[in-house]
């Protein structure tokens, strides 16, 4: 009897341990903790030119689902966009995981104006009670793509979504300004040890950078359900301090252009800083 039941114990043990995920693996978050907490500070980047390499986007957010599949082509590098932390504020858990390892290198690109009208609402409870905005979103000018620096590669679960995230900047109208300041704080570990805690003058907004499908990217659902909520306004930001000169290896993690070239990049002064936004009310979950 006793042997009958300790191999009863030890099945539904067995059963029950293959169920349940090892302790290491991280949980998607909610599409609202993601967006709510993602800020990206913009900094220039020495010139780089991109092999010669033709994309064809289709907008994801349905708000924009009207607008028409464009096809562009990558232009010269400009900036490269970081995760940062404002104020005392920090990301909650699980968002944190995945926010300090969205890198977007932003290449220049060309397309047709949509002259399409939007009121922006701001998701950060930083900035929450602030009025929304009706903007016009004019040309592209940036598509705005997933990479690593220096070869630190975020953990496979996160990998499975930052690099899926890929974002087409838009001009906006009119150019108003936010007049907020606020002190910055690196969340990704390669810049965290050489990129000073520092103040910033939040301007003029700039762009609206919405998120789109690349031809040829397949984007599991789960994932698809976050990254089409993701949209940043670029606003011009003046930081008191000068900032230490980094030097970067950029290699690219979507795969429709994990085939091009390993980037050397290094950064000059922050110049915008992205802030997540809600478009026509439609807020994420």
């Amino acid at each position: 009897m006793f042997r009958r039941l300790a191999s009863a114990a030890v099945a539904v043990f067995t059963v029950l341990f293959l169920c349940v995920p090892p302790a290491s693996a991280l949980v998607l978050p909610t599409p609202k903790d993601l967006t709510s907490f993602l800020d990206l500070e913009c900094f220039k980047t020495s010139p780089y030119q991109p092999p010669a390499t033709t994309l064809t986007l289709r907008h994801l957010n349905p708000v924009l689902g009207n607008l028409p599949t464009e096809t562009v082509t990558l232009g010269q590098r400009e900036q490269l966009c970081v995760p940062v932390a404002k104020n005392t504020q920090t990301p909650p858990s699980p968002a944190l995981d995945f926010i300090r390892y969205i890198d977007l290198a932003c290449y220049k690109i060309s397309g047709t104006t949509v002259n399409t009208s939007l009121v922006l609402s701001h998701l950060n409870p930083l900035f929450q009670s602030l009025p929304r905005t009706e903007v016009l979103l004019n040309t592209p000018q940036q598509l705005c793509v997933p990479v690593i620096k220096n070869n630190a590669a975020p953990p496979a679960e996160v990998l499975r979504l930052v690099s899926h995230i890929d974002l087409k900047c838009y001009g906006i109208t009119p150019n108003n300004p936010l007049n907020q300041q606020v002190s910055l704080r690196q969340l990704n570990p390669v810049l965290t040890p050489t990129i000073p805690t520092h103040g910033a003058q939040i301007l003029n907004a700039r762009q609206l950078c919405v998120p789109v499908l690349k031809a040829g990217d397949t984007i599991p659902s789960d994932v698809l359900n976050i990254v089409r909520w993701i949209d940043l306004e670029k606003f011009d930001i003046v930081t008191p301090t000068t900032l230490p000169t980094v030097s970067l290896t950029l290699r690219h993690i979507n795969p429709v252009l994990a085939g091009l070239p390993v980037e050397q990049a290094t950064l000059g002064g922050a110049t915008q800083l992205a802030l997540p936004v809600a478009k026509n009310g439609n807020f994420p979950p």
